[in-house]
């Protein structure tokens, strides 16, 4: 392994930290990921900082990976390895900062976090903060550097393109111990994919230890069993065949709405990239400028104008778009492919016949359904910079440990907990939680370091099965935009640049402003610096430096 030669960083002020970050972003877009190859999928302008990949497979999957899908496990292994037998730290104390998509609940008497102190041998102290404001937690923290927890993990959402001009005085060069074949001496971290180490590096530099994101991580729902009851069958292959249905499904006299606010679909079906695609010419061609996005603007717009909308959903009413949908006053709506399994613990123990079925991947003009691929990555966790070369490596132990894949006794650790004390075994080798478990499992740990995603919810068969067939049959035709995963550093004059379009994304749905209105920004977003990114862009991607 190479060894570390700290360098000399001047560290950031608290004015450079607060622009640096998604602040009050919120967004529920967990999925999950896995690759069956022998090789990662290559990451353009890999450089020498990058692990050197090794596949790692513990167990076989029932359901396999397809161009990167999520693989899914019907049963638990009969014997699982064990990988850590012996504590890795000294029992020293250590501090990590994580977001929680649900109530923060009391640390103080956890034994699951106990559980996972001895496995590790660091005495872990977790500061919490609800996801949907982590953003602004975040700011509030890094502006004074010198007391940030040792490991802070931030969502993909949360990092914004100037991250990289404070970066270097506070967060620690992973590049040293991880880049190259330096990789190999913590194999599980070695089996990440390739883009999720992209995606965590900066200015050719890893900084990041990946939690790895999903191929495609968003998905329209219908709820199944209400529709099976009023003889419906969807046959969704447009975006028009989806507003035809919303308008069927729309009964406001028994207060039932045909859909939730579908913007975050509407992108995706009209093939808007994330940032940038190529013209024909090869030239890059911002998301804001495409004819596509003017198209998913546009469909909102008939969306909205045909009244299947919920009213809540129209008035802005985000928090409880999951709610409408479980309690069946809306039928159709977007979300994350992670709450899949999260609705059906949720509402199976008091409604055992609850489902909600993923509609089959579609393009908004009734073309042939293809999809951008999502982020490498949906969670990167920093380490606090310290010349403790000994500490940064046991640290990295750690991450190897709770990147421990499906079959090992780290994995279900994490994953569950200790068996008889959070789980237990049914007789069809089925992990049932207890009620402690219920209450103490929290993702803690799970958001420092990840394997790559897989499906292992055994207890609920016709879950995974539904889960990995339809996200396999839409990864085989998901595409990389230009530039996926890459993290280009950005002036900071320019952060806001596309604030406007964030607005109008609200406001054109909803008819405050039109068309008109977004191509008035366009043309702003051109005078304004927009050229300039462009520019920048298109050096990285002509030069491959980044």
């Amino acid at each position: 392994m190479r060894q570390h030669n700290p360098g000399m960083f001047p560290s950031p002020s608290r004015r450079s930290f607060l622009g640096l970050l998604g602040v009050g972003a919120g967004a529920t877009a967990l999925a999950s990921c896995g690759s069956s190859s022998d090789e990662a999928p290559a990451a353009s302008g890999s450089g020498e900082h990058l692990p050197t990949y090794k596949e790692l497979q513990v167990a076989e999957p029932d359901f396999p990976a397809v161009n990167g899908s999520t693989p899914g496990f019907l049963t638990i292994p009969d014997e699982l390895e064990e990988t850590y037998p012996d504590p890795i730290g000294d029992g020293s104390e250590t501090t990590a900062m994580v977001p929680l998509w649900s109530a923060i609940p009391d640390l103080s008497e956890n034994s699951y976090i106990d559980a996972l102190r001895a496995k590790t041998g660091f005495d872990f102290t977790f500061q919490l903060t609800e996801g949907n404001s982590y953003g602004d937690k975040l700011a509030t923290v890094l502006a004074s550097p010198d007391n940030i927890p040792d490991w802070v993990s931030m969502p993909a959402w949360n990092i914004r393109p100037n991250f990289h001009q404070a970066i270097e005085g506070v967060f620690q060069d992973l590049s040293p111990y991880l880049g190259g074949d330096a990789a190999l001496d913590y194999p599980h971290l070695a089996n990440l994919p390739t883009p999720a180490w992209q995606f965590s590096s900066f200015g050719q530099k890893l900084y990041g230890l990946p939690k790895p994101g999903g191929i495609v991580t968003n998905a329209l729902f219908t709820r199944g069993d209400l529709l099976d009851t009023m003889g419906i069958t969807p046959d969704i292959t447009s975006g028009q065949d989806l507003i035809d249905l919303a308008v069927e499904l729309t009964d406001a006299k028994a207060n039932r709405w045909g859909t939730n606010d579908l913007g975050v679909l509407a992108y995706l079906i009209f093939h808007v990239p994330e940032k940038w695609k190529l013209d024909d010419s090869g030239k890059l061609v911002n998301r804001i400028e495409t004819e596509e996005y003017k198209l998913a603007l546009d469909w909102l717009k008939k969306l909205f104008d045909s009244g299947a909308v919920h009213p809540d959903a129209v008035a802005g009413n985000v928090a409880e778009a999951k709610q409408r949908f479980q309690s069946g006053n809306v039928l159709l709506t977007v979300d994350g492919v992670g709450g899949w399994a999260e609705a059906y613990n949720s509402q199976r123990p008091s409604n055992p016949t609850y489902r909600q079925d993923a509609v089959k991947w579609f393009s908004g003009d009734g073309g042939d359904p293809w999809v951008y691929v999502n982020r490498p990555a949906e969670m990167v966790t920093f380490l606090k910079r310290t010349d403790d070369e000994e500490r940064i490596k046991n640290f990295l132990r750690v991450a190897d440990l709770l990147a421990s894949p499906f079959g090992t006794t780290e994995y279900q650790l994490v994953e569950r907990g200790v068996e008889g004390e959070h789980f237990t075994l049914s007789d069809t080798g089925e992990e049932i939680p207890t009620d402690l478990g219920r209450a103490e499992v929290i993702t803690t740990f799970r958001s420092l370091c990840a394997p790559p995603q897989t499906n292992t919810v055994v207890s609920m068969p016709d879950y995974v099965e539904a889960f990995c067939t339809w996200q396999a049959d839409a990864s085989k035709n998901a595409v990389e935009p230009p530039l996926h995963g890459v993290q280009i550093a950005e002036p900071p004059q320019l952060a806001q640049l596309s604030q406007p379009f964030s607005d109008l994304q609200v406001d054109v749905p909803r008819g405050r402003q039109s068309l008109a209105d977004v191509d008035t920004a366009i043309e702003e977003w051109r005078k304004n610096g927009g050229e300039e990114l462009r520019a920048l862009y298109q050096e990285a991607l002509d030069s491959g430096n980044y």
